[in-house]
């Protein structure tokens, strides 16, 4: 049994190996990360991502959360309008409620303007909104007359406190290290697209094909019969 020369079989076995490791550069597919990145693109035209809106929403409660408490007290202690009058007109630091309302509002004003509509990514708002309050809460639990006033004493200036507090966490710990791991993700996939670009396209199965193999010695078998053909024809 007549066998192919090392050369040639050395030829099939590289040409082979090449398709095989073309076909798996093609098997790359472009369109399943053109649509991770038009997913990514997709969540920043929706305006702020899911986690900053979370954010959002508990800066909004944390202003009507205290609003409601403040109109507790007012109703607690001798009705809105009375108290109202007393503690908006006639403002006094040591016993009023109204520095803390108003110390709510301030923290949404600035949080809201900073993560929701000029869409920072910095934690420097946060902390100015924490310091004032945590600074301005403790001189006013020091310097005035609140825990002689009952409950409410105690407990405005106790939320306050923890809501500022616990707004610093989720922004410092959630929202921004999570929009940070998702910007570098869309990074990762853009530069995965450019790559996958790259790559020449449109090649099939064809452009490498090889015509069946033909036994060795089939060539000189045929001339063999035809040279014993011919004293047959002469006769």
């Amino acid at each position: 049994m007549n066998h192919l020369p090392e050369d040639v079989e050395n030829a099939l076995t590289g040409s082979q190996s090449s398709h095989a490791s073309l076909r798996g550069v093609h098997s790359i597919n472009p369109t399943q990360l053109m649509a991770r990145i038009e997913s990514y693109e997709g969540r920043e035209k929706k305006g702020i991502s899911d986690v900053r809106r979370t954010f959002c929403l508990f800066v909004t409660f944390d202003l009507l959360f205290v609003t409601l408490l403040w109109i507790i007290e007012l109703n607690v202690n001798g009705g809105i309008e009375n108290t109202l009058e007393k503690e908006v007109v006639e403002y006094d630091y040591y016993s009023s409620y109204f520095d803390i309302f108003l110390l709510a509002v301030f923290r949404f004003k600035v949080l809201i303007l900073a993560y929701a509509v000029c869409k920072l990514r910095h934690w420097w708002a946060i902390a100015l909104t924490t310091a004032v309050t945590s600074a301005f809460l403790l001189a006013k639990v020091i310097l005035s007359k609140l825990f002689s006033q009952g409950a409410f004493g105690y407990v405005l200036p106790i939320i306050s406190f923890i809501l500022a507090w616990i707004e610093t966490w989720f922004l410092d710990f959630k929202v921004l290290p999570q929009e940070a791991e998702e910007e570098s993700r869309l990074l990762l996939v853009q530069d995965a697209s450019e790559r996958a670009a790259l790559i020449p396209g449109g090649l099939s199965d064809g452009q490498f094909y090889s015509p069946p193999e033909s036994e060795a010695g089939s060539e000189e078998e045929a001339e063999e019969k035809q040279d014993s053909e011919k004293p047959l024809l002469e006769l």
